[in-house]
Formats: C-alpha cells, structure tokens, sequence
C-alpha cells in the first residue's frame, strides 16, 4: 500500500514538475554592447551630434559676438535703441536655449533610431533561443522587463474578457 501510495505521488510530482513555466534571464545590454554593429551606431550617433554641435556653436558666437558690439554702443545708444538690443539680446538667448533642448531630444531620436535595429535583431534571438530551449518567460537583467513570454501565459484576453471590453480586430496594414 505505502509503495502505491509513494508511486501516486511520485507521479503527481512529476506532473506538476513537467507543467512548470520555464524561466530565463538575459542581459540584453551586455549582449547590445558586444555587437559589431554598436560601433557603427557609435559612430554616427557622434558624427549627428557634431553637426548640431556645430550649428550651435555657430549660434552661440553670433550671440556673443552680438553681446560684444551692444557693450562697445551702450553708450551711444538711445533708451529705445537700448530696449530694443536688450529685447534682441533677450530672444537670442531663448532661441538658444531652445535649440539646446531641441538638440537634446533630437539627439536621443537619432540614437533610438540608429538602435532600433540592433534591439530588434536581438529580440528575434531571444525569441528563437526561447523556442528552441522551451522557455515559457525571459526576463532581460536590466529592467526587470520580459525579454520573451510565451502567448501561451498571456492572460490578457482573459482579463479583458473578465471586465467586458471587447477585443480590437487587427486589420492589415
């Protein structure tokens, strides 16, 4: 009787054991860090953002070169003329500043971009890697983020359902 009982539960175990989601990890940066084609993205990253270094630096010497000439005239100026330096002055600056925070965002643009490529290539990987070792889920080391889910446990439909909101058909495209 205690083997039957032993042999059930046994079985039982291993049933439990074979339905288990698989888990992986992956450090996507690491991996993005040690492809040939980061350099190249490097590089253009750098060469875009000396082009808007570039026109920057031309701003910011029209601008000082502007301060320069309005401190030789203050004197000789009017109150009008005075104001409408000051007003000048005033825009240039902003218009600077502006160009600096544009440049910014225009700079991660270009690096998302020029990325975008390499993460999807690697996303491809993962899924392929996945598949081919049964990994139900794989979480990347940086992030905390699902690199890979099976569709199989995603409940979102099931969730959706549960709330009453009807699921969007796709169209092609």
């Amino acid at each position: 009787m205690k083997s039957k009982i032993i042999c059930i539960a046994f079985a039982l175990i291993s049933s439990i054991s074979i339905a288990q989601s698989k888990v992986g990890t992956v450090d996507s940066e690491y991996i993005i860090s040690l492809m040939p084609e980061t350099k190249v993205v490097s590089e253009r990253s750098q060469n875009y953002g000396a082009k808007l270094d570039s026109s920057f630096t031309l701003k910011v010497e029209t601008y000082k070169a502007k301060i320069e000439a309005f401190k030789k005239n203050e004197k000789t100026l009017g109150e009008l003329a005075k104001q409408a330096e000051y007003t000048e002055l005033a825009e240039m600056e902003a218009d600077i500043k502006k160009y600096q925070q544009n440049g910014n965002q225009l700079m991660q643009l270009k690096q998302d971009e020029l990325m975008r490529p390499l993460y999807t290539r690697l996303s491809n990987a993962i899924t392929t890697v996945a598949k081919a070792n049964k990994y139900t889920q794989v979480l990347t080391l940086t992030g905390n983020e699902f690199a890979y889910i099976d569709n199989d446990f995603d409940i979102t439909e099931l969730v959706l359902k549960s709330l009453g909101i009807a699921i969007p058909v796709e169209t092609e495209k």
